[in-house]
């Protein structure tokens, strides 16, 4: 297991590397060939875009063809944006071509990778395995900025490149090391299984599904208003605008590797709550900022709220989905990508009209969403409380 956990943690950083490395590189890119500013946006919209709406086939399809397979198409095609975005840099329409690409092939890989592991795991255990992951992720988040703005200096493509060259070679590794996993009992016994992810609605994993998107789309909106509103603030550089994400992310990991894993099962409600009310503060903190280091103390109390609720909520989800393991990951992951589609666009306009708003908002909508978990809680229309299938 040690050795797919490790390969698994791979893939996961680099698909969010991916998606980092983009970041310090998309403006310079858009505005050395002389295209509308709005462009940046359109190239992070489509992205994510294309993965809401075909992740959710991707997971249904790796519930019946298998985890590997789909891991190993994911890594090809994810590496095929790359070469795409470095070979054409200078086509606008490839660029959203390759932005596309990407969008696709990383919902396959989220959602083999999430099944893969909830395959391999029992509820009592997938919460420290889950929390592996997002720990993946995090450092993703991280390092990709850093290397995209590093490589960056020497060539806009050579970025895309090298991660399209590691991702390849993780294919190779991949496919000599991943074993596909067997299905676990409940992923076969239940005759609503094969229903597909409309079914899940009817169930109260819909709760889930909803916190999900609130738990993305105010992450979304603070990343989308961050840099401009410590800009009015404390007149915040870019260079200094990387050290405090980077120390966020650095918050990200450690709540993601060391805190998450000691989420007993069972009591996963009461610490998706919790972290939602650090959120929260998190956010009013932001309002008082009057100097660096008090921006970046409020961004990383955000953060340890946000990715303690999202790591959680994700290994709640799995064992909510009656076996539907790759079907609910696809179905998590196209609601985080509409947060990711909405929250830069509605947080920004308000930003706009009302700077000091915004995170006055945010945190009263944090506070607000911990009521899609009481209900939650308070329903017992489960799929876990469906009769098995006669065999």
């Amino acid at each position: 297991m040690k050795k797919a956990i490790l390969l698994l943690m791979s893939v996961q950083f680099f698909v969010y590397l991916g998606f980092g490395i983009i970041i310090p590189i998309l403006p310079e890119v858009i505005l050395e060939q002389g295209y509308s500013e709005v462009h940046v946006g359109g190239l992070l919209t489509i992205y994510a875009l294309a993965s809401f709406f075909t992740a959710p086939l991707w997971g249904a399809l790796s519930d019946r063809t298998g985890r590997k397979k789909l891991i190993l198409i994911g890594l090809l095609g994810f590496s095929m944006s790359f070469v795409l975005f470095a070979s054409f840099i200078e086509v606008l329409p490839m660029l959203y071509v390759s932005r596309i690409v990407g969008g696709i092939f990383s919902g396959a890989l989220y959602t083999a990778v999430t099944g893969f592991v909830a395959d391999m795991t029992t509820e009592e255990e997938r919460n420290k395995y889950m929390g592996l992951l997002g720990m993946s992720i995090g450092l993703g988040f991280i390092f990709g900025p850093a290397i995209g703005g590093l490589l960056g200096t020497i060539t806009l493509q050579l970025p895309f490149i090298v991660s399209a060259i590691l991702t390849l070679l993780l294919v190779v590794y991949a496919s000599l090391i991943l074993k596909e996993p067997e299905s676990r009992a409940d992923a076969r016994k239940r005759a609503i299984v094969p229903k597909g992810a409309k079914t899940l609605w009817l169930y109260r994993i819909r709760y889930l599904f909803l916190f999900s998107f609130m738990v993305t789309f105010l992450l979304a909106g603070l990343e989308a208003t961050f840099q401009l509103f410590q800009i009015n603030k404390i007149a915040i550089t870019p260079l200094q605008l990387g050290y405090l994400f980077m120390a966020s992310g650095l918050v990200d990991a450690i709540v993601q590797g060391g805190i998450v894993r000691r989420v007993k099962n069972g009591q996963e409600t009461k610490w998706i709550i919790g972290a939602q009310v650090v959120t929260a503060i998190g956010l009013l903190l932001m309002l008082f900022t009057g100097s660096l280091l008090w921006a970046g103390f409020a961004l990383s109390v955000f953060t340890a709220g946000n990715a303690l609720a999202r790591t959680v909520l994700v290994s709640l989800t799995t064992k909510e989905s009656g076996g539907m393991y790759g079907t609910a990951a696809g179905m998590t992951y196209s609601m985080d990508n509409m947060g990711r589609i909405i929250g830069p666009l509605l947080f920004t306009w308000i930003f706009t009209v009302q700077p000091d708003k915004v995170y006055v908002l945010s945190s009263v909508l944090a506070i607000l969403s911990i009521s899609l978990i009481i209900l939650f809680r308070k329903s017992n229309h489960s799929l876990k409380n469906e009769n098995p299938a006669p065999s």
